[in-house]
């Protein structure tokens, strides 16, 4: 829909009789959740599988799968296992209840971690080793290396141990969530005559899990040794006297779903320090062992952390394998990684200047790793120093524990300026380090806000006020803003692809401005000119959006929406798709993750495509165009299409309004994705995803296109 319509011409569209629909969308019609992330992580996997990525690549690939996993279990698997114990049957718009889930997830993450396991053995380990990359097992040391790991042992490990046995007096302890462990078998009476048979050895986390042994120099090779095959190797130091019957590796996955009672709580963050001290201690949900485990020994920890054999899962490595991830950044082999790049800078920004007079000419586009980040870091930093900005607002939603824009933030508020952050405790994982970074701010005298209970502030924005003299001599107030798909973190956002428009259009600022006075005061959202925002317009306006291109269709005009999010799974908007494509309306879905809808089924989304991009970098931005009888409107967000962003977060969806800026997002960021036949999956009707292959014609990779047309290689 054209921004400048009128509420008239939106009342409209919103109350337009959807075309008459052959299917009716049923339950049978929309994809689970949980099977959507599990699925998403097989094409994952797929990359660390694929012989045409670098070899240390497809490793740090295999990894990503064990900590998206971790995840899943922690919040999703989590959150099915409540439900199934408070007897809830509720069904999702799949159809499915909880337990009917939890039982095809736990099937379908058993046969995914076994694959995982498989081609790290099978296939990448023998791989790496051709490569000059070892990881030898014990039996395989050889006298000198054994040597030195008995050294490090004493010196580095053992200190810092310390082993519980189990008795009376020593009941089990409280083992940490997704921390290394391990269960030791004994046999043989102590110094005090106790018998008790069993030990619990628990790994401190600041013990490096991958230890590179020294090889000899200039030879170009790497060897790297497990911390616990150098525990396994010395745990009789820890039991003098005893006989070590077993020694084995475990690990616990806990609920970390954190709950505020949010029509209780007083002051978010006292009550968020609170839980985040038991995150650690939440219920048990899925028990990782060695495959050498005794059968004696995994029952004892099942039942000890109250899970059922169905939560167990025995792997043939170790049981964590995210830990590897430190070992491409040990290896100085470029050839076997992605090639390294310059992230280029957008052609108003090529010549040094001042941002705030290049920003009043024009406005400038980022479309991150393959632009840099650095313009916004300046943006903020040239505000900060610039004697006529008077104030400074953003929102920090994820920025990192060594974010250069939060040490801006704060030597902006020394220097007197007038600093505002919207700091969201809630956003999770990060809950700790946003209320360290709101503990700091706070010392310096800016002024911190929490955002709204009961609403991530999940949008991403900044505003500089300054004050200028105009072309009459008259000095007034000036607005400058940035806003986002992704967050301000400098180190993500050369992994993530996210576009940022900058801009000092009056009415996008005015727009920011008064988001800024929704989150730290009070009174009624008014109406914006521009942006549509969650909770109050968005969802309406993506509806209207698809409506329009319904009754166009119908009308006999041509008619499209391409849409790129990360997930999808909003019911209403899924029906709505779904009568636009039975109105005619051509759809194209670019959807990462998650996708509830089904495409191609005859009568209901013949007209609908949908895919999912995996490569180098994750896709994350989200841009929705609607074709509207030519004028190709053309919006950038910071929201996916779910319940959770319509309804329950902050969010914007902003107008790219330069015709040019505009041709860049559908250049750059819809079309290249369109015909990627190299790092893209098509799904069918039954939710399946296949890769697409070039039948014919070159490879295309909307990836590798980009880093060649924006960016320069190093």
């Amino acid at each position: 829909m054209n921004v400048t319509e009128t509420s008239h011409t939106e009342a409209k569209l919103l109350n337009f009789k959807k075309p008459t629909m052959r299917h009716t969308a049923t339950s049978e019609h929309f994809l689970n959740r949980e099977l959507g992330i599990l699925a998403f992580n097989r094409r994952v996997l797929a990359q660390a599988a694929d012989e045409a990525v670098p070899l240390l690549e497809r490793l740090r690939f295999l990894t990503i799968v064990s900590s998206n996993l971790d995840e899943f279990f922690e919040i999703r698997v989590a959150g099915l296992k409540e439900q199934i114990k408070f007897k809830v049957r509720d069904a999702g718009p799949d159809g499915r209840g909880p337990a009917e889930v939890h039982a095809l997830v736990t099937a379908e993450a058993r046969n995914l971690v076994a694959e995982q396991y498989k081609l790290l053995n099978e296939v990448l380990l023998p791989a790496l080793e051709k490569a000059g990359i070892r990881f030898p097992r014990r039996a395989d040391w050889t006298g000198a290396q054994r040597q030195w790991v008995r050294d490090y042992f004493f010196r580095e490990v053992l200190p810092v141990l310390t082993p519980l046995g189990l008795d009376p007096a020593h009941p089990f302890p409280r083992v940490f969530n997704k921390s290394l462990n391990f269960a030791v078998e004994l046999e043989g009476k102590d110094a005090f005559g106790r018998s008790s048979g069993a030990a619990i050895v628990q790994a401190p986390r600041a013990l490096p899990r991958v230890i590179r042994l020294p090889v000899k120099p200039g030879s170009g090779e790497y060897e790297f040794v497990f911390l616990s095959s150098v525990l396994h190797d010395h745990v009789g130091e820890l039991f003098s006297g005893m006989h070590v019957l077993g020694c084995y590796q475990f690990r616990v996955t806990r609920n970390s779903d954190l709950f505020v009672d949010e029509e209780e709580v007083k002051d978010m963050r006292i009550a968020l320090q609170g839980e985040l001290l038991q995150r650690h201690f939440g219920a048990a949900v899925r028990l990782e062992v060695a495959d050498n485990c005794s059968e004696r020994m995994t029952e004892f920890l099942l039942q000890q952390f109250g899970l059922e054999p169905e939560d167990l899962y025995r792997v043939e490595g170790p049981v964590n394998l995210y830990r590897m991830r430190e070992v491409p950044d040990q290896v100085d082999l470029p050839a076997l990684k992605f090639p390294a790049f310059q992230p280029g800078l957008p052609a108003p920004l090529e010549k040094s200047g001042d941002i705030f007079e290049i920003m009043s000419r024009q406005d400038i586009l980022l479309h991150h790793p393959y632009q840099s980040f650095t313009p916004v870091i300046n943006f903020i930093r040239a505000a900060a120093v610039d004697p006529q900005v008077i104030a400074i607002k953003q929102t920090v939603y994820r920025t990192g524990t060594d974010s250069e824009l939060m040490e801006i933030l704060i030597d902006a508020a020394r220097r007197g300026k007038e600093v505002t952050v919207v700091v969201e405790l809630m956003a999770r994982f990060d809950e700790e380090v946003n209320l360290n970074w709101a503990t700091r701010l706070e010392a310096v005298g800016a002024h911190v806000v929490y955002g709204v209970v009961g609403h991530k502030t999940h949008a991403k924005m900044a505003l500089i006020v300054r004050r200028e003299e105009g072309a009459d001599g008259v000095r007034s107030l000036k607005r400058y803003v940035h806003v986002a798909t992704g967050n301000y973190h400098p180190r993500t956002a050369r992994l993530y692809t996210d576009f940022g428009l900058m801009t000092c259009n009056e009415d996008m600022c005015a727009d920011v401005n008064d988001i800024f006075k929704q989150l730290t005061g009070l009174g009624r959202a008014g109406k914006l000119r521009h942006v549509w925002q969650s909770p109050f317009t968005l969802h309406k306006r993506v509806v209207a959006a698809i409506r329009n291109e319904a009754r166009l269709a119908a009308e006999g005009k041509p008619a499209r929406v391409i849409a790129k999010m990360n997930a999808l799974l909003e019911p209403q908007i899924i029906e709505e798709l779904y009568a636009a494509s039975q109105a005619g309306v051509k759809i194209d879905l670019i959807v990462r993750g998650v996708c509830a809808l089904r495409p191609g089924i005859p009568g209901l989304s013949e007209n609908i495509r949908v895919r999912s991009i995996i490569g180098r970098f994750l896709e994350h931005s989200r841009i929705f165009c609607f074709r509207n009888d030519g004028a190709d409107d053309v919006w950038l967000s910071s929201a996916d299409w779910m319940d959770r962003n319509f309804f329950r977060r902050i969010e914007l969806c902003f107008p790219v309004l330069d015709a040019a800026l505009k041709r860049r997002v559908l250049r750059e960021g819809l079309l290249p994705y369109l015909e990627d036949n190299s790092q893209s999956w098509e799904m069918d009707a039954q939710g399946v995803y296949l890769r697409n292959r070039p039948r014919r014609g070159r490879l295309r990779s909307a990836q590798d296109e980009l880093l060649f047309t924006l960016a320069t290689p190093t």
